[in-house]
């Protein structure tokens, strides 16, 4: 569990994070998302210990990220991945880091091989791609297999087959009951990784909540085999009927339910209903641009 209260960080005369309360339950991927300057990245660095907070608290079960007798063995981040010693292979990278947190160096081709950097493990890291460099620093993350994984735009740099492998690797560590944070600008990939979004605007939570719950909408899309003769049927109903771009209906304030009983008495044939959804961008930038 972690478990963040009333946190607040300061620069100057300057609030950067302002009273941020969160809880991160085990067995989910909880997405952080908002807008340069908003706050993410401080949020996540005062959590897992790298600047210190002016006010409020970040803890990993009960216990503040420093106070943590061993913190690589219980939180893998991945904050900065060009934070590498550039003249260093990528084995020796991760040989040292697992010396640091008492991991034996069986694990390091281990977690080579898991992100796919095996043949490029005695290459010196100034010479890989942005690409690789994130599968390194998401290799050092998974060194002692942690229960926390706290990433900061780990999809950076890489390919379509990357983000896959990545959502995948993400998604199997919370269904073994392992809890994810990760930031991303990648709004669509965020959408089919997470099981909840927080949303950070001017310092603040803006947002937090199940990705179905935050995208879901007051209302229905229907297609029919007659659209107009729908349309007519429920407009007679005393229902408002906007006609999408797709030859859709989208009926605002009705249930799937409603809409699929008026159809049936009118003897309509249906060929879609669904409650209506907003999508993740829509959601992003009214929630930022009302926090700006």
């Amino acid at each position: 569990m972690i478990r963040v209260s009333g946190l607040t960080k300061q620069y100057g005369g300057r609030t950067v994070v302002d009273d941020v309360s969160f809880a991160l339950e085990p067995g989910t991927v909880t997405g952080f998302l908002g807008p340069n300057g908003a706050g993410k990245t401080t949020t996540m660095r005062v959590m897992t210990g790298l600047v210190p907070a002016t006010s409020g608290t970040a803890t990993v079960g009960d216990r503040l990220y420093v106070d943590l007798p061993n913190p690589g063995s219980v939180v893998g981040t991945l904050l900065d991945a060009s934070a590498v010693h550039p003249g260093r292979t990528g084995r020796t990278h991760l040989r040292l880091l697992a010396s640091a947190i008492g991991v034996p160096d069986s694990r390091v081709d281990e977690v080579l091989g898991l992100v796919g950097l095996t043949d490029a493990a005695r290459r010196r890291v100034g010479g890989y791609s942005l690409g690789m460099r994130q599968r390194l620093g998401i290799a050092g993350a998974l060194l002692a297999d942690p229960p926390v994984l706290v990433f900061d735009e780990p999809a950076n740099g890489l390919d379509p087959e990357g983000i896959r492998w990545m959502r995948d690797l993400l998604r199997g560590h919370a269904a073994r009951g392992g809890t994810v944070l990760l930031s991303s600008h990648l709004l669509g990939e965020v959408e089919h990784t997470v099981d909840r979004l927080l949303v950070i605007g001017g310092g603040r939570i803006v947002a937090d909540g199940a990705v179905a719950e935050l995208l879901g909408a007051d209302g229905t899309v229907v297609r029919a085999a007659d659209p107009a003769a729908l349309a007519r049927a429920l407009q007679a109903a005393r229902f408002h009927v906007q006609h999408g771009s797709d030859g859709a209906l989208v009926v605002a304030g009705a249930e799937p339910a409603a809409v699929g009983e008026i159809a049936a008495t009118a003897g309509l044939a249906l060929t879609d209903l669904r409650p209506q959804q907003r999508g993740l961008e829509d959601l992003f930038f009214q929630l930022t641009e009302a926090a700006a």
